[in-house]
């Protein structure tokens, strides 16, 4: 069986259960407490000599980095629909995972590690300024479209999701971006979604 260490307030973490739930994949998670310094454990450290979380384990495979697993698992789910195999579309794919670890980490995902884990050595002003840049460029994308990329929805959209989702926990408001909002309410209503401490499961109808 699979076997997920991370942590449950990350949304590196989060993005990889998301995935795993949507493609109803049975798994361990395992919980590495960051408060307390376990992923500088030794024990830890030899899954991953570089102490971050989360790390993904499928039998004798190790894969480290959300994004990293997130293109496994769509590559294991032998289905072409979360990651395609043409060469344009799959850059396009992955030029969004790129994003998610360099402007949206820059943005939201450091706005949120000041206010909620209270990381004062981050420059919040310039995670603000990063923020409204990135969240102004993701909107105008959304504008004519339902997902990021394809008619459906691909590992680019599981990658972005969290931390935009999360941004009102680093005090980032998206009212002022309906075309996000919309997108976000249609994440929450595929199949097998499940949400995190700040992002909750739609309400169930009678």
């Amino acid at each position: 069986m699979i076997k997920l260490y991370g942590h449950e307030l990350s949304g590196n973490c989060y993005k990889v259960k998301l995935m795993l739930a949507l493609i109803n994949a049975d798994y361990e998670w395992i919980s590495v407490d960051l408060l307390k310094g376990e992923q500088r454990s030794a024990e830890f450290l030899a899954i991953n000599s570089f102490g971050q979380v989360p790390v993904l384990i499928d039998d004798t495979v190790v894969i480290a980095d959300a994004q990293a697993i997130l293109v496994y698992l769509a590559r294991s789910d032998q289905d072409d629909r979360w990651l395609p195999v043409d060469a344009e579309p799959m850059s396009r794919v992955i030029r969004w995972l790129a994003i998610a670890a360099s402007e949206i980490r820059q943005g939201p995902e450091s706005a949120r590690l000041y206010h909620l884990f209270k990381l004062t050595s981050i420059d919040i002003d310039r995670a603000r300024q990063k923020s409204e840049f990135i969240l102004t460029q993701l909107n105008q994308h959304l504008a004519n479209r339902e997902w990021l990329e394809s008619d459906h929805p691909t590992i680019a959209d599981i990658a972005v999701f969290p931390y935009i989702a999360l941004a009102p926990d680093g005090r980032i408001s998206l009212d002022g971006y309906p075309y996000i909002l919309n997108w976000i309410e249609r994440i929450k209503q595929l199949p097998g979604f499940v949400g995190m401490p700040g992002i909750a499961k739609p309400a169930t109808t009678a």
